[in-house]
């Protein structure tokens, strides 16, 4: 079989819903300035569970365990494949971070405008609450995502 050279390229992401008295933990990216839920691509020899505490962490300053797969994502467009987790918190405490220039709880019904819009998505979808995870695709490009939002 012949291996195909776009595959050695594909990412995987994971991304962490960290919900807290029904309110959702969001961090605002420094390079983009929108919110986002924590998350970001594996690193060679991580599990998926490894990769969502370290980017939990990175991002927030908080030590979560993973719970539950809530959906998996296809981005063909970008050759990526995104898994969304349901996470809890056991220990850390909110910080600004190299990544992350603020992290703050906010109500799913009250996003702030500049919520990435395929993670207001993955929050929608998490409040679903089903009991096997969402398969959905995500076909949008990076600019139509990062287009100001219409108030």
């Amino acid at each position: 079989m012949t291996e195909n050279p776009l595959l050695r390229n594909f990412r995987i992401a994971v991304y962490a819903l960290i919900f807290e008295q029904g309110q959702i933990l969001l961090a605002r990216r420094r390079d983009i300035d929108w919110w986002n839920l924590p998350g970001g691509g594996m690193e060679i020899g991580e599990t998926v569970e490894e990769a969502a505490c370290r980017e939990v962490r990175e991002e927030t300053g908080l030590e979560v365990v993973v719970e539950r797969l809530v959906g998996v994502y296809s981005k063909p467009q970008k050759q990526e494949l995104v898994l969304s987790f349901l996470c809890r918190k056991i220990g850390g405490m909110l910080t600004e971070t190299e990544e992350s220039s603020e992290c703050r709880y906010f109500s799913p019904r009250a996003l702030p405008l500049n919520t990435l819009p395929k993670h207001r998505q993955r929050i929608e979808d998490a409040l679903l609450d089903q009991e096997r995870a969402v398969l959905r695709n995500q076909l949008t490009s990076q600019e139509e995502d990062q287009r100001p939002p219409i108030a």
